[in-house]
């Protein structure tokens, strides 16, 4: 069957099942409740500190099939997925689903277990490094889930995405299971993608490598949920939170690029007192923001709050007044880490209050602006962030299509050719984010706005600035490299594309051998 944006998917998925097809950003409303996990009861005297991670196997006594769910706080830093796997595979359980927020480069050991069986499902937000690379190839029998940050959250309240255990990276813990992200020497600020495993997981275990005297405070999920507490020699790096993906561009074409996605958001009107805005993780994104700073100091704008992945740039704006709060799902850098713990107005939110769409309002709903990347868009502005033009798996939705959706203004910044390759498309090979919720793309060559915001062009043209058509920029891509051939693909699944209400938006079907 074709979905809303006309993409072929088929109605029952081996490994996923049954299929929603997309019908448009918010044409699928919630139909579902809250699925709790059961009430327990510890007595006084009982002990929740374990000695290992094998201990904490055997107690809860995980078996073959349950479904493990982890955290990626501390982005490539992290420590805690590849020691809880290693006992999984040493004490001989198989068939795992596990549910990691994101993977990443670090967490290449997961190919192993794949090939041994300890793991035979992965749902995800975003998919990199040798992971990516071996799904890409067809490593996995069932297709991996992608979703949303904010569907993520979605699914687990709803039952969708049912957790048996949460293995949650602690900072800082008590022995009664208290936790933050701000304290240890393995701080990495805000826990916001962990809450909703913390609150749905039938039994939650925390991971720390530095233990407090009860009790810890300030506490970012509580001991009500925590059933045990493991201490580890170490849950991660810091170091690993900042990769190339969150600091901000050096080459001159992406400031180009920053500054006048940073000019279309002055000219679009939304620049002024109470502005709202999230960047992407990109570094021509991230550099969109130093230009918006200059322009909100410049003007005397103090804006009401900076959203998302939080990075240096947004903590100085907070602490020049530029900005009223900073709310904080994750965060990017040191100093992200280092506000968050000392500063009141630096807000830590869950993945459910950031951006899922089932609930009574998320925070992306406030949103004036927002600046994101792409690895391509095509003539109807959909957005692919999952994969390269090779077919191969290289990211994911993350917080782009919550934001997308939310936001009274999305900008797409791009460079007109990637990898030497155009980044427009007539068609992408692959939809991760609905073209209906994009407004402007910002390319080296020019604007261009997507035909349903006639007023917004009318704008920005009128503000002096390089208003093209988007098939005009897909012209002069294409005289600079060529059109690039298309891909060959198979008929066999290796995921699934979530839309953040569940509706499935695309599938990335295994690039055929070349001959």
């Amino acid at each position: 069957m074709l979905n809303s944006i006309g993409r072929e998917i088929p109605d029952f998925i081996p490994g996923y099942g049954p299929v929603k097809p997309f019908a448009g950003a918010f044409s699928f409303p919630p139909d579902c409740q809250r699925q709790a996990p059961k009430v327990k009861m510890t007595v006084p005297g009982e002990i929740k500190l374990v000695t290992s991670l094998e201990e904490v196997f055997k107690k809860i006594a995980i078996t073959d099939g349950m479904t493990l769910s982890f955290h990626h706080h501390f982005r490539n830093g992290d420590g805690v997925v590849n020691q809880v796997l290693a006992v999984a595979a040493k004490l001989g359980i198989r068939n795992l689903k596990i549910a990691l927020s994101s993977v990443f480069p670090v967490h290449e050991p997961l190919i192993d277990h794949i090939k041994s069986g300890v793991i035979t499902a992965l749902d995800t937000n975003y998919l990199s490094g040798p992971v990516a690379q071996a799904i890409s190839q067809g490593i996995l029998d069932t297709p991996v889930v992608l979703r949303t940050h904010g569907g993520r959250a979605r699914a687990i309240e709803c039952g969708q995405l049912k957790i048996d255990v949460a293995f949650i990276a602690a900072p800082a813990a008590d022995d009664y299971g208290n936790i933050n992200g701000i304290q240890g020497p393995t701080a990495c600020g805000s826990l916001g993608y962990a809450f909703a495993d913390a609150e749905y997981a039938d039994h939650v275990v925390a991971v720390t490598d530095y233990l407090v005297e009860y009790p810890l405070s300030p506490v970012s999920i509580s001991q009500t949920r925590v059933d045990y507490v493991v201490k580890v020699a170490t849950v991660g790096d810091p170091k690993g939170i900042v990769s190339g993906t969150t600091r901000v561009t050096k080459d001159p074409v992406g400031l180009k690029i920053a500054a006048t996605a940073a000019n279309v958001i002055q000219a679009s009107g939304l620049l002024k007192q109470g502005f709202s805005f999230q960047t992407g993780a990109g570094g021509a994104s991230l550099a969109t923001a130093h230009f918006v700073r200059q322009m909100m100091d410049k003007a005397g704008i103090t804006g009401s709050f900076a959203l998302g992945g939080i990075t240096g740039f947004m903590v100085e704006m907070l602490e020049k007044g530029l900005f009223k709060n900073i709310i904080d799902v994750q965060g990017f850098d040191s100093e992200a880490i280092r506000s968050i713990a000392t500063n009141p107005n630096h807000i830590e939110v869950s993945a459910n209050v950031y951006a899922s769409p089932f609930n009574a309002g998320c925070v992306v709903n406030k949103l004036d602006a927002v600046i994101l990347g792409a690895t391509e868009i095509d003539t109807d502005f959909h957005v692919n962030v999952v994969t390269g033009s090779d077919g191969v798996i290289m990211g994911g939705s993350g917080g782009h299509s919550d934001a997308a959706a939310g936001a009274k203004l999305t900008i797409v910044v791009a460079n007109l050719l990637r990898s030497r390759l155009p980044v427009i498309m007539d068609a992408v090979l692959t939809a991760t984010t609905p073209g209906e919720t994009i407004d402007v793309l910002v390319t080296e060559r020019g604007i261009a706005v997507n035909p349903k915001r006639s007023d917004l062009a009318a704008i920005l043209a009128a503000a002096g600035l390089p208003v093209v058509n988007i098939h005009e920029l897909k012209q002069i891509a294409e005289k600079i490299a060529g059109k690039p051939q298309p891909i060959k693909l198979s008929e066999k699944i290796i995921a699934v594309v979530e839309y953040r209400d569940g509706t499935i938006i695309d599938v990335v079907r295994q690039r055929m051998a070349q001959e």
